[in-house]
């Protein structure tokens, strides 16, 4: 389910992986709080997209099922990148990238870009616990 949680990276909307990389003196994040951090900017994400007129609610609610089924991280960096995502940037960590050049470097629009993450967090859905 963590593939599912950060919809933008699979995408390749994220930075490269090696402008993620941590140097050798630095210590790497917690794959859990990494997930967290990347599904709250997602969420802000997809507000963004949703205030642009691009999506709709149902990809908001869903990825926000799927944040409380994480470990919570630590709430003050997952704040800071939901409302990166919500001003339509893509972050993790100190990696940024926005979502209209993330777009471009994919040959697409933004518009398509949010259809597209919308489509992969509406197809997991179906397989959420209720409630």
């Amino acid at each position: 389910m963590i593939r599912h949680l950060a919809v933008a990276l699979g995408l390749g909307l994220a930075v490269p992986a090696a402008a993620l990389a941590q140097t050798a003196d630095a210590p790497a994040p917690a794959e859990g709080s990494t997930a967290y951090e990347a599904a709250r900017n997602q969420l802000g994400i997809l507000k963004y997209c949703q205030d642009e007129g691009f999506t709709g609610a149902e990809a908001i609610a869903t990825q926000t099922q799927l944040i409380g089924l994480l470990p919570v991280g630590d709430e003050t960096v997952g704040a800071t990148a939901e409302g990166k995502g919500e001003q339509g940037t893509v972050a993790l960590g100190e990696a940024e990238v926005s979502l209209a050049d993330a777009a471009e470097n994919q040959d697409s629009t933004v518009e398509a870009t949010c259809q597209q993450i919308e489509a992969a967090v509406n197809e997991v859905a179906a397989s959420l616990p209720a409630g």
